[in-house]
């Protein structure tokens, strides 16, 4: 176990968590709940899967039908937090972000990853959160110009280890990530 009292080594534990993420389906990191702010002022939670972690450029990548409500929501305000709980380290990671939307052909190379069974995830009709007249009176075709890539790129970096000791650390991106320990 790295130096409790490092504040690098404890955001170098976050990322190696996000990168986890990112590689293991089976990873808390892998399905972070997303949050942003709707037109109206109301909070709207969600999870997701996160699909790219770049640390040297401060992202995460998340993919989304063009038609879901978060992205209504992040036409308007383009900020959105991530909370993700990892259990085996006791750890709470809060992440503040600021979303650009990308669509059309800059995003070729992450359509192409995407298995053609999870394609039907973009493009369900009626769009999302529509009425519908039973349970199943919906159709998911896949359609390429519904999906969008999420680039959310980090401001704001909140870690809460809640050991025998608990510890809290918050850093920014204006700070060149330094971080700062502050009371759990």
């Amino acid at each position: 176990m790295s130096n409790p009292a490092d504040l690098g080594a404890f955001l170098d534990e976050a990322w190696q968590h996000l990168d986890r993420g990112v590689a293991d389906s089976r990873s808390p990191a892998r399905f972070p709940t997303f949050v942003t702010v709707a037109p109206d002022g109301t909070p709207q939670a969600r999870t997701v899967a996160l699909r790219a972690a770049t640390r040297p450029d401060a992202v995460l990548e998340v993919h989304t039908d063009i038609a879901t409500a978060k992205v209504t929501a992040l036409r308007q305000n383009p900020v959105a937090a991530f909370h993700i709980w990892v259990p085996e380290a006791d750890l709470q990671i809060r992440l503040t972000t600021r979303v650009e939307i990308l669509t059309g052909p800059t995003i070729d190379p992450q359509w192409e990853k995407v298995p053609a069974a999870s394609r039907v995830s973009y493009g369900t009709l009626p769009v999302p959160g529509c009425p519908i007249a039973d349970v199943f009176a919906y159709e998911k075709p896949a359609d390429r110009a519904r999906f969008a890539v999420l680039r959310c790129s980090l401001q704001h970096i909140d870690l809460v280890h809640l050991g025998p000791r608990h510890r809290r650390a918050v850093y920014r991106a204006g700070d060149g990530w330094t971080g700062a320990w502050v009371a759990p």
